[in-house]
């Protein structure tokens, strides 16, 4: 699974989390439906929200279809998100995937600098758009504006000279998200919110882009690849700044729009799109001239404070007179006076454990093995494939890697999962 959107299980109430569920679900099964098996490998987060977006503003919902046993749940059936905003999501997805492809073999990334793979890869990039295409049609939205959108990325690329705004290399990927958000009010029949949902969309977007790029920057700058803070000349602290912007505009937006069921809307673009930005920048300042983003380790107070208007800056922290103090160690704890002990390094939540195979039964493979054994691109291929169909990117936490073989954490939470909103959202 991919997307900025990844809401942790403990902070969707159980009833939200059913609806996000129903919605990555139908999603799922929108894509098997309409085009197989392999389609269901460009599920993600992010795009179920456009089915979310549908229901939230329809008076009635468009009705639940139920769903066989999955390994997602347990083994269990469930009632899943059907109807336009499923199939809307679907075509959004086809077509983006499709993009990302395509601009992976352009740019000769990893192994697709090999002939052989970029061959393999445009075929099924071509196969995705037209299935995009032809989805779209069926519910009225011409998928021609997400191409056209996304084709001009590299003519922009090109352009993007250091000392632009970064904002500049995002603009295809809002035009995108502004026309997908905007075709939800067509859908449910509520062309007043065409508008807002439009400036939601192109701000999400924007979002997105920055954010993605934030989280790659290490990386792109490793291998010499394009990166839209790089080629701009673009701190970390001016794309925060961005962020925070246009997290702003989505949530202003959203207050214009009509809904018919808010919540879970509510929820996922403004309280999770906030965290998104939080765990970009969190981890991505680090090692780049600033300082963490979080408390200091340890401290026991307030969680992260409320939404301001980003060119208000915070008010400094009070602490206790004397500078911050940590906690006292709890009772037997081995220390007292003495220089500091290092913190103990982040092991992730299994404790530096071996990771188990849980209880997945046998539709869960491959087992983890110490080391872990890697695989090439095509058999990684094909293991993802198996892995997504079976649902273990979401399920299995945590799961090994289809190339790397390394654990990876599906619950991407850092377990402070209090934002302090006083909004009723639950």
């Amino acid at each position: 699974m991919f997307g900025i959107i990844r809401p942790c299980r403990h902070r969707l109430s159980n009833g939200l989390h059913a609806e996000w569920m129903a919605h990555l679900c139908g999603l799922c099964l929108a894509l098997r439906d309409e085009h197989g098996h392999l389609a269901r490998m460009v599920t993600n987060y992010d795009g179920l929200i456009i089915s979310a977006l549908v229901e939230a503003q329809s008076p009635r919902a468009e009705g639940r279809r139920d769903a066989g046993p999955c390994a997602l749940r347990a083994m269990k059936g469930t009632s899943v998100a059907q109807g336009g905003g499923a199939q809307l999501a679907a075509a959004v997805s086809l077509v983006l995937a499709s993009a990302k492809i395509s601009d992976h073999v352009e740019d000769r990334d990893g192994a697709f600098a090999r002939r052989s793979v970029a061959v393999a890869a445009r075929r099924v990039a071509t196969r995705w758009a037209d299935q995009g295409s032809r989805t779209g049609t069926r519910i009225g939205f011409d998928t021609v504006v997400l191409t056209e959108a996304v084709d001009r990325q590299g003519e922009i690329e090109r352009a993007v000279r250091l000392g632009d705004s970064a904002v500049l290399a995002t603009e295809p990927a809002e035009l995108a998200t502004s026309a997908a958000f905007a075709h939800t009010a067509v859908l449910a029949g509520r062309p007043e919110n065409a508008a807002p949902l439009a400036e939601a969309g192109r701000l999400f977007g924007r979002a997105a882009h920055l954010l993605d790029a934030v989280e790659d920057l290490a990386e792109d700058e490793a291998a010499g690849a394009w990166n839209p803070l790089t080629a701009t000349g673009t701190g970390l602290a001016e794309a925060r700044r961005l962020c925070d912007d246009a997290v702003l505009g989505v949530e202003l937006a959203l207050r214009e729009v009509t809904f018919a069921q808010p919540e879970l809307v509510h929820a996922l673009l403004v309280h999770e799109l906030r965290q998104a930005v939080r765990r970009a920048f969190g981890h991505g300042l680090v090692g780049h001239g600033h300082g963490p983003q979080q408390p200091p380790p340890g401290w026991i107070g307030p969680g992260p404070r409320p939404q301001q208007h980003p060119h208000q800056p915070y008010p400094p922290q009070q602490y206790p007179q004397g500078g911050y103090q940590p906690p006292p160690p709890p009772q037997g704890a081995p220390g007292g006076g003495g220089p500091p002990q290092e913190p103990p390094k982040k092991k992730g939540k299994h404790g530096g454990n071996p990771p188990v195979d849980g209880q997945g039964g046998g539709c869960w493979i491959p087992k983890f093995r110490v080391p872990p054994r890697s695989r090439n691109f095509f058999f990684g291929c094909a293991v993802a494939t198996y892995m997504c169909c079976t649902c273990q990117f979401c399920c299995r936490d945590p799961f090994p890697g289809p190339w790397s073989g390394k654990p990876r954490e599906a619950c991407d939470c850092d377990c402070d999962c209090c934002d302090c909103c006083s909004c009723d959202c639950s």
